[in-house]
């Protein structure tokens, strides 16, 4: 419940400012992606301002998560080797747990009388 109120919370006026965002910015602008001729563009487009922003913050927000994956890749590596580190360790305690509980209990000894400490005197 806590998680829906703070959801509310933070996506509902955010959906408000982008909507205000949105029509505040709808005169067209002229994109063009031939830097060679400036007068004369080979590929243009014409949309509106918000779309245009909306479309670099999502190409902005990919790129950018494509370069922290590769970026962690090192940490995924070393995750998986010691993933399997303790996978095979725990087959290892399994094996033991098996074994032990198949051998018969080793006896306990007595420790000798002159092992033990004397009492101190006050």
């Amino acid at each position: 419940m806590f998680r829906k109120i703070v959801t509310a919370v933070i996506v509902v006026p955010l959906a408000v400012i982008i909507v205000a965002f949105a029509v505040a910015n709808r005169q067209s602008v002229t994109v063009s992606f031939d830097p060679f001729s400036a007068g004369d563009p080979a590929s243009v487009a014409t949309l509106p301002l918000f779309v245009l922003i909306f479309v670099l913050v999502i190409l902005g927000v990919i790129v950018g998560g494509i370069a922290a994956w590769l970026r962690q890749s090192k940490w995924r590596r070393m995750a998986r080797k010691l993933e399997g580190d303790v996978r095979a360790l725990h087959q290892e305690i399994d094996t033991l747990r098996h074994r032990l509980a198949a051998e018969p209990p080793v006896p306990v000894r007595e420790p000798a009388s002159y092992t033990q400490i004397p009492p101190t005197r006050p």
